[in-house]
């Protein structure tokens, strides 16, 4: 039950029923799926772990695909199985992953360990990018900051006509936020126009879903209002995006921003599109929008994103958006 350090990225110790197991200098997809699966048998086993311990004392870089494995981690464990777990020190990356993710609210945390980072993995460390380089674009932060307040400007323009139509055929809200996760799966309210009856949450198990995988759509989805079916065509109901990407929450391009029940059937590669912000727009924008029925082309949209990005790029993308917007096939996102 205990891999060697010789055939797997991680050491385990046993000590009268505590389990110590050893996290490797780099917690990405590649070494996070044999861990995840390892946990997962370990977990249940019979009989079950005393106590596990968590060590990332050599943990120098950590993704969002290790932000996946941890919450794995954490739901198989203390969730639903009542298995103390507890994480050993944190070095400072994988703290501020954690600390972003919200994640580090749901472990508990024992920096008083005796663990040493070497040389090399110090060395290793500095030359590992902390986050991904549109994360640490001043330049993008500015560009989503101009254009976020020209957004909201035109926003307030539009408000009295957007909101008299949302309310005269269906009164209730005008505002509809939805929790998603953002970077590294830190969670936010997402902001729109409501495009549909009030209790559409309620009546969307009652909806038979067209696509595959993660995603939900229907092309005829009977809780969108005609007025909602006008927003989301001219994509004038995401116009209240532009709040969140002022705070900081989105970017003007970035990748899909998921639902955490989304999230929570992801394998461990496909947390790899949390690595940048999510975005108004982005590649699955201009590649067929409400057309894209299968979750794995989104994910592939999205890394492509993330491989090729620049600021060039996002400024294509952007007048990629703008005129498919207008076409007369544009749907909603």
């Amino acid at each position: 039950m205990t891999p060697s350090s010789s055939d797997s990225p991680f050491a385990v110790t046993v000590v009268d029923g505590v389990y110590l197991i050893q996290m490797p200098p780099r917690l990405t997809a590649q070494v996070s799926l044999p861990i995840k699966h390892y946990w997962e048998k370990l977990c249940h086993q019979d009989p079950p772990p005393q106590r596990i311990i968590v060590d990332m004392g050599r943990t120098v870089f950590m993704d969002s695909s290790g932000v996946g494995l941890l919450m794995r981690m954490i739901s198989l464990s203390q969730i639903e199985n009542n298995i103390e777990t507890v994480l050993w020190s944190l070095n400072d990356q994988p703290k501020m992953v954690l600390q972003v993710s919200g994640l580090s609210q749901f472990f508990k945390i024992d920096e008083r360990t005796d663990a040493v980072v070497t040389a090399d993995l110090l060395n290793a460390e500095e030359s590992l990018p902390v986050t991904h380089p549109s994360v640490r674009s001043r330049w993008k932060r500015l560009m989503d900051i101009v254009g976020a307040i020209v957004g909201l400007l035109i926003t307030a323009l539009l408000f009295p006509f957007i909101a008299l139509a949302i309310y005269w055929e269906s009164p209730g809200p005008i505002f509809f936020g939805q929790i998603r996760l953002g970077l590294m799966g830190h969670p936010f309210r997402m902001w729109k126009f409501r495009s549909m009856v009030v209790n559409a949450e309620a009546l969307k198990a009652t909806i038979p879903n067209q696509a595959s995988g993660a995603i939900f759509k229907n092309d005829n989805d009977p809780r969108i209002t005609r007025v909602g079916r006008f927003l989301r065509r001219t994509s004038l109901d995401e116009l209240p995006q532009f709040w969140n990407v002022l705070r900081g929450e989105m970017s003007l391009v970035g990748t899909r921003p998921p639902t955490p029940q989304e999230v929570g059937i992801y394998e461990i590669p496909q947390w790899q599109r949390l690595d940048v912000k999510p975005g108004m727009t982005g590649e699955w924008q201009v590649n067929g929008r409400s057309k894209v029925r299968n979750f794995e082309d989104i994910i592939a949209f999205d890394l492509r994103y993330q491989e090729n990005w620049s600021l060039w790029y996002d400024c294509q993308l952007i007048l990629k958006t703008l005129w498919i917007i207008f076409q007369k096939e544009a749907g909603a996102v």
